[in-house]
């Protein structure tokens, strides 16, 4: 178990919390973080693409010419998928690509990637996520904090907060219930508040999986 500072705004110290070694300092596995980034992919593809088939175009209802003396090859209908305009055969179809991924993989990934960041030096706690509501100020705090980009986490949302970082596509904020692998790993950095480290473990574990 790791003892880390809780910092403010200012990155100054204000205090310290625990952080589980389990969820924290796992041992980090890239074909697992792999996986579980191509599942969350997966699940939010739309999959709506699609060709008509040769029952799906219109038309067709006429012999396109006559059986013999043509020289070329007998054709029943124009909706062939040798016709110009005809069908298409075996084109895409709507589809869904979501595919089931093992619960205690989905919280073994999460907690290697909050592992990655923690490494890294790349994970800060803070005492708490308040703000003006103005966007600009929560910009200049984050700037001052040292950060270009990261996600920020909090126990739940803050109204205000959230429609400050709303405009700020460098960062992005949400609840514990919103934490990703996919995001973790693709702004590189994230702040937490003290009182989201314990909702954060309690998601991580696989006690619960």
């Amino acid at each position: 178990m790791a003892t880390v500072n809780v910092l403010n705004w200012k990155k100054e110290k204000v205090g310290s919390v625990d952080l589980a070694a389990d969820v924290f300092e796992a041992s980090v596995k890239k074909e697992v973080l792999h996986t579980v980034v191509q599942w969350q992919l997966a699940s939010r593809r739309q999959g709506t693409h699609m060709t008509k088939t040769k029952g799906l175009v219109s038309g067709g209802g006429k012999k396109p010419f006559k059986q013999k003396g043509t020289g070329g090859a007998r054709q029943g209908s124009s909706r062939s998928i040798l016709m110009p305009g005809g069908g298409t055969a075996f084109g895409p179809q709507p589809r869904s690509y979501a595919f089931v991924l093992p619960k205690k993989i989905r919280r073994l990934g999460l907690s290697m990637a909050l592992s990655h960041l923690q490494k890294e030096g790349k994970l800060f706690v803070v005492d708490s996520m308040q703000s003006e509501g103005k966007t600009a100020e929560l910009s200049k705090r984050l700037k001052a904090f040292g950060l270009k980009k990261a996600v920020l986490v909090d126990a739940s949302v803050d109204e205000k907060f959230s429609r400050a970082a709303r405009n700020m596509p460098e960062f992005k904020y949400f609840p514990v219930e919103g934490l990703n692998v996919f995001d973790l790993l693709k702004y590189d950095a994230a702040i937490i508040t003290k009182e989201s480290v314990a909702k954060i473990v309690n998601r991580c574990s696989l006690e619960n999986a």
